[in-house]
């Protein structure tokens, strides 16, 4: 009895080290692979993959599914006009290179949301500023949507991020001009 404990032991313990050190990769996802904080692996093919144990190695999983940005509110553009419109809009976009977009927002989905809005409202902003009312609502709506797209990915290109599609889902005029 005596010699069985300490070979139980050694077997338990192998077995923790043995389990702790497997992990397995999903289709949808990416995984990073840390060795003492630092990217050591970027594994974006799905099976089953081993590391060192966690105080040496950890893992942590990104989704490589497209993403929605989809905000509750619309937001305010002056057209060549000068009237107010309102447009609301959604984003989908889906991470292509995590190891910049680990670097660039620090693997955080809510700064890269944070950073795509704020290049979607510059590039609407400088394509309604340049387009009438009529082209917004339906003239020119294919081409704004697809400019803005272009734009919108150059910029997210350096995050790490793909924006796949841009749509406007309305387009209204401004409370106080459809007062009138």
């Amino acid at each position: 009895m005596q010699k069985i404990i300490p070979v139980l032991i050694g077997a338990l313990v192998a077995l923790v080290l043995l389990l702790s050190s497997v992990f397995v990769v999903d289709q949808r996802q990416f995984a990073i692979v840390y060795a003492l904080g630092e990217i050591r692996n970027v594994i974006d093919k799905p099976g089953l993959y081993f590391k060192l144990p966690p105080p040496f190695q950890n893992v942590v999983y990104y989704d490589k599914r497209i993403l929605t940005v989809d905000t509750a509110e619309s937001d305010r553009f002056i057209t060549s006009e000068k009237l107010n419109v309102m447009i609301d809009t959604f984003v989908k976009w889906r991470i292509v290179d995590p190891k910049a977009f680990i670097r660039s927002v620090s693997g955080s989905q809510q700064i890269a949301v944070d950073r795509i809005n704020r290049s979607l409202r510059d590039a609407l902003n400088n394509e309604v500023a340049r387009r009438t009312v009529a082209d917004m609502v339906s003239g020119e709506r294919a081409q704004v949507v697809e400019s803005v797209r272009l734009k919108v990915d150059e910029d997210s290109r350096q995050i790490g991020v793909e924006i796949v599609d841009v749509r406007l889902k309305r387009v209204d005029f401004a409370p106080e001009v459809s007062e009138r």
